[in-house]
């Protein structure tokens, strides 16, 4: 991972057809394969909630896959939020 100026920090709320369909699961191996570091989780509206920390090309390709999902998602919109990153990560996990 690079030094901490170099992060940057992202908040997603997915939208859709997002849980039941592996999301939480693709969301943290994708994130992983990007060397992201962060967290997933479901909320009890439906959608998917998605912290995300790491360099700014590795988080653009991120939201972009959010926007698609793994097979069997439908999602409808993604809501991102540039967040200051104030504490590091060990790796991305699956908060339930």
């Amino acid at each position: 991972m690079e030094h901490s100026e170099n992060l940057e920090g992202v908040h997603l709320v997915v939208e859709g057809r997002v849980q039941g369909v592996f999301f939480r699961a693709s969301t943290q191996s994708t994130a992983v394969s990007l060397g992201l570091t962060g967290w997933v989780r479901n909320v009890s509206d439906g959608t998917v909630e998605v912290h995300a920390v790491g360099d700014r090309d590795a988080l653009d390709r991120f939201i972009r896959w959010c926007w698609q999902g793994p097979p069997g998602a439908r999602v409808t919109g993604v809501r991102v939020s540039e967040v200051p990153v104030i504490k590091a990560f060990s790796g991305f996990h699956i908060r339930y």
